[in-house]
């Protein structure tokens, strides 16, 4: 049988060596918030439920739902929304083919990024 001769091939990158670019983490965010927001979703449609199954059920919903748990997890939920919304505004604006350019999509994610929490802050403390 013939000897086989193995040729020396570079290796493709892998997470080890690939350095994360901020489109690419604003794109898996987009992802990531877009199914946390169901959590919430989820979570609110409790609360309303009990609130009309009856008065045992409602105070069980209510003591999760305003507690610091929940408290935290409708905060998050807020964050999630409004990086939600601004990625979508972003998306609109690449599906124009305007922004396209590298420097300019870092600049819109960057916005996405500090927007969502300028806006957070904004909502949680009119609220």
């Amino acid at each position: 049988m013939a000897e086989v001769k193995r040729v020396q091939r570079p290796l493709s990158p892998h997470l080890q060596i690939y350095r994360p670019q901020l489109t690419s983490l604003t794109s898996i965010l987009t992802r990531i918030t877009g199914n946390a927001m169901f959590v919430a979703v989820i979570l609110i449609v409790w609360w309303l439920i009990a609130a009309a199954t009856g008065e045992d059920a409602f105070e069980t919903a209510d003591a999760f739902v305003t507690s610091w748990f929940g408290d935290l997890v409708l905060a998050l939920s807020v964050l999630g929304m409004w990086y939600h919304l601004l990625a979508g505004l972003r998306h609109l604006y690449f599906d124009s083919g305007r922004g396209l350019e590298v420097p300019v999509a870092e600049k819109l994610g960057l916005a996405c990024l500090i927007g969502s929490v300028v806006l957070t802050l904004i909502t949680l403390i009119l609220v």
